[in-house]
């Protein structure tokens, strides 16, 4: 991996310290860990008794009701469990273009968003969604301790989702991409959020694609295929673009609402300038520890 990745990463890691990942109720539920859910464990929060049954714990058999009714009866508690978070990052070649700071921005924001979720008593997990989506080295770790990423995809990363890992019931899941890709979002959103307690979709576009070129000659080079294409910019064709835009991030917005995802747009120098976040603290995602 680059060494001005992990710089990146470390970046974030660091700025991560000031925020807290909010947790929907839905991620209390299920698993071992340091908070209450809703079902039952083997906690120290009493909550109920039941009948004895063959296979349960014996340490968890309340001797007094016995000896008082001869039956045998088990205490039940309240499960404890760690919230977890998986973090998706996009892997292909447009989030590492030329003229913007997606990627810096892309590393530090999963590394904040891995470190907002400890600070909030969640474990984590780090992928990468390139012609699969693979988890990344060290994933689990702190993010200055991730390896092997790199943002090199020729394809549409969407088609990884058709087939995704197995992710955890019940989780948190963080999408972060420039979303640049062709087709319905529902194919990645589908898979990503089935299962999923919440899902989190951060747009991270670069200022070079939230404004077109100026008017005049250029030459325009697809990062993703190498493909070249000659044009003319005047202010209809950037007004065009603009629109084109908005209503690829309005269908995002829609697709997201319809699986009862957040949908969130950053722009990436904008985030590299001081870490300040205004747009998850306004949607409740983060808060400040």
């Amino acid at each position: 991996m680059k060494q001005d990745h992990r710089q990146h990463l470390t970046s974030g890691e660091r700025a991560g310290e000031r925020y807290v990942l909010t947790v929907p109720h839905d991620a209390l539920a299920g698993y071992m860990g340091t908070r209450t859910g809703h079902l039952a464990g083997s906690s120290i929060d009493f909550r109920d008794y039941r009948e004895y049954q063959p296979g349960d714990d014996l340490r968890h058999i309340d001797w007094h009701v016995y000896a008082r009714t001869d039956r045998l009866t088990v205490k039940l508690y309240r499960e404890e469990v760690y919230p977890h978070v998986d973090i998706v990052l996009d892997g292909s070649r447009s989030m590492s273009l030329d003229g913007t700071k997606k990627a810096e921005a892309a590393l530090g924001v999963a590394a904040l968003f891995a470190v907002a979720a400890s600070n909030a008593h969640c474990t984590h997990r780090a992928w990468l969604a390139a012609s699969r989506i693979r988890e990344v080295a060290n994933s689990s770790q702190s993010p200055s301790a991730w390896d092997d990423l790199a943002f090199d995809f020729s394809g549409n990363p969407a088609e990884a989702f058709q087939q995704p890992p197995a992710w955890r019931k019940r989780g948190i899941r963080v999408l972060l991409s420039d979303l640049l890709w062709l087709g319905d979002p529902l194919s990645a959103l589908q898979p990503l959020s089935h299962g999923a307690a919440a899902v989190i979709v951060v747009q991270l576009l670069g200022q070079a694609d939230m404004e077109p070129p100026t008017a005049g000659n250029i030459r325009l080079r697809d990062v993703e295929n190498d493909e070249r294409l000659e044009m003319f910019i005047d202010a209809v064709a950037r007004s065009r673009y603009t629109d084109a835009l908005t209503a690829h991030q309005q269908n995002w917005h829609r697709a997201c609402r319809q699986v009862g995802a957040v949908f969130v747009t950053l722009v990436a120098e904008r985030v590299l300038g001081d870490w300040s976040l205004p747009a998850l603290e306004a949607a409740q995602i983060l808060e400040p520890a």
